[in-house]
């Protein structure tokens, strides 16, 4: 039997490449604020060991570029953006994860108003 803990690992895996792709899609953003922002949020909360894997593979598959940016208050920083594959794919995944949501929010109320949960 799956326990929760289990469950829950796997729905931040499959989640973390869109919200990371999400929050570089606003904006430019480096490594560390990719965590801090993540870290907000108990749920998405995520590791620097976690987090530039999927950088670096995103990187190789080239759904992101990087780029060296002096800091006002330290060393340089390597900031990621989107390519334009990674414009195509953050927009693909954003049209099925409003799918989900629907799907989801559909489960839990049927056309007759009768609730499943």
């Amino acid at each position: 039997m799956m326990e929760i803990t289990e469950w829950v690992s796997q729905v931040r895996r499959g989640l973390l490449e869109f919200c990371v792709l999400r929050l570089i899609g606003t904006e430019p953003r480096y490594g560390y604020e990719l965590v801090t922002t993540l870290n907000r949020w108990d749920f998405l909360a995520v590791t620097e060991g976690t987090l530039y894997p999927l950088l670096r593979r995103l990187l190789k598959e080239q759904y992101i570029e990087s780029s060296w940016r002096e800091s006002e208050t330290g060393p340089p920083r390597k900031y990621y953006a989107l390519t334009a594959s990674g414009c195509e794919l953050l927009a693909s995944m954003s049209a099925e994860w409003e799918k989900i949501t629907q799907a989801i929010e559909d489960l839990q109320t049927d056309n007759k108003g009768r609730n499943w949960l």
